[in-house]
């Protein structure tokens, strides 16, 4: 679908993979070697796993899937502070994407969605402290969907009060991207963070 870009009036962003990337794989490495996963298996088992699910559906919180991911892996209690450690220590925000994303202020609202556990917004807020970039957050553990579900997209829209056709939607998963096109958005499928850049300036002719 055609895009006129004068009705352009927001960009949406999703958050872990592109805003946050793990830049570090070491500490998962360290325990997949540890216990003879494949690699990258142990942020599948993390966040598609039961329970993982669950919490990014606010039906579980990250005691519950950390429980659940010890008793998964057969590790003692007492193992869980490292792993939880090692597991988000390679965890990066892009700071030079996050001011890309506040220079679209005011000129366009800013807004954030993304498949995320219950503790998102505190950490949003109070450990990386950039809630204050995004004029909207939804998260799909507080809303209880989660994309590529039409429902969520609809409802970061009406947080912006803007409509489809007035927002982009950039996110690392082409699911997610058709997801939103499938309502009405332009979206963008993050692959980098200089090629998102060029392809939202593009897009509003910036």
């Amino acid at each position: 679908m055609e895009i006129d870009k004068d009705m352009l009036k927001a960009v949406i962003w999703d958050l872990g993979g592109v805003i946050v990337r793990t830049l570090d794989q070491s500490g998962r490495s360290y325990w997949e070697n540890k216990l003879g996963l494949p690699g990258r298996r142990l942020a599948e088992i993390v966040f598609e796993g039961e329970m993982g699910r669950k919490a990014t559906l606010g039906q579980a919180g990250p005691d519950d899937v950390w429980q659940w991911v010890i008793e998964r892996l057969d590790l003692p209690a007492e193992s869980r502070p490292e792993l939880e450690r090692d597991f988000w220590k390679g965890d990066r925000v892009d700071q030079e994407l996050l001011q890309f994303i506040r220079g679209l202020r005011p000129r366009y609202k800013t807004g954030l969605l993304s498949n995320a556990w219950p503790d998102l917004r505190d950490v949003l807020t109070n450990v990386w402290r950039i809630a204050d970039a995004f004029d909207e957050i939804v998260i799909s553990a507080e809303v209880g969907i989660a994309k590529p579900d039409a429902g969520i997209y609809e409802r970061a829209l009406e947080g912006l009060n803007v409509a489809a056709e007035e927002a982009i939607f950039v996110d690392d998963f082409l699911e997610n991207v058709q997801g939103a096109r499938a309502v009405g958005m332009q979206a963008l499928h993050f692959q980098n963070p200089s090629q998102a850049i060029r392809d939202v300036k593009a897009a509003l002719e910036l």
